[in-house]
């Protein structure tokens, strides 16, 4: 996909997992590649891997949560490379709790990072791409986006809301070069994931190993995700091959949910 090459991409979220994956995507088809992140150090552990196989990769610290933050985000690309061209939110937390029990500072929390953020994000540096006419918008969703699960309340609020995120801001802009897209992927083979088996682990009295065979089996090819798999599905997402696709949430699961 040699039009993707010279790209700017921001990936938020970019110290995990999921992020180190989605950055080396890009970069491996020459795109120029921003990570960010809450935590100063593991966002420059993750550049370092990253840049290891050569990648133009640009680390800066950031809680999109916080208006004032993704601003300064901004500025300090434009002063390296320019505007963002490629936006992958794919920053976000998910803790495992019953709905009676959640503290009402997780609910807050959750829906300021996974909803409010790519809010933000997209209100900072969607404007660039109107004026460039072309630019694409990836949000790294979930299956909760679509449907409901129990103990994950917070987390499966925030996916439904940007979800509708994702096909409001399709429509305002699909006739302006930019096209925005949901990926919606099932459990991953990540530290998230197995954070939330040590949580419910604790709680049910299963053991860990238990719990993430649980978590594989609500899939059809009772199996997790591997973060390269919903990495590529984003690189493709931008790349003019799919530039007539807009407003979709496409499954990364397993065949979890088909729909």
């Amino acid at each position: 996909m040699t039009e993707l090459a010279g790209k700017v991409v921001l990936v938020t979220g970019g110290s995990g997992g999921l992020g180190q994956a989605l950055a080396r995507g890009f970069a491996r088809q020459g795109c120029r590649v921003v990570i960010s992140a809450r935590r100063r150090e593991s966002l420059q552990i993750a550049a370092a891997k990253i840049a290891q196989d050569g990648a133009q990769i640009l680390s800066v610290p950031c809680d999109v949560s916080a208006r004032e933050e993704v601003r300064n985000l901004a500025a300090e690309i434009i002063k390296h490379w320019g505007g963002v061209q490629v936006l992958v939110n794919n920053a976000g937390i998910a803790r495992a709790v019953g709905f009676v029990e959640m503290p009402d500072s997780l609910w807050d929390e959750t829906l300021a990072t996974n909803l409010t953020g790519p809010y933000n994000c997209c209100k900072v540096f969607l404007p660039a791409m109107l004026q460039a006419k072309w630019g694409r918008i990836i949000n790294i969703a979930s299956t909760t986006a679509k449907v409901g699960y129990s103990h994950v309340t917070a987390y499966t609020a925030s996916k439904h809301g940007l979800l509708g995120l994702t096909r409001s801001l399709a429509l305002e802009t699909a006739r302006q070069g930019v096209t925005v897209n949901a990926i919606c992927p099932g459990y991953i083979d990540d530290e998230r994931t197995h954070e939330n088996a040590r949580a419910m682990a604790e709680k049910t009295g299963k053991s860990v190993n238990e719990i993430e065979k649980l978590f594989a089996a609500s899939a059809p090819q009772n199996r997790l995700i591997e973060p390269d798999e919903v990495a590529s599905l984003a690189v493709l997402m931008a790349s003019d091959k799919l530039g007539g696709m807009t407003g979709q949430a496409i499954s990364v699961d397993g065949g979890a949910v088909m729909a």
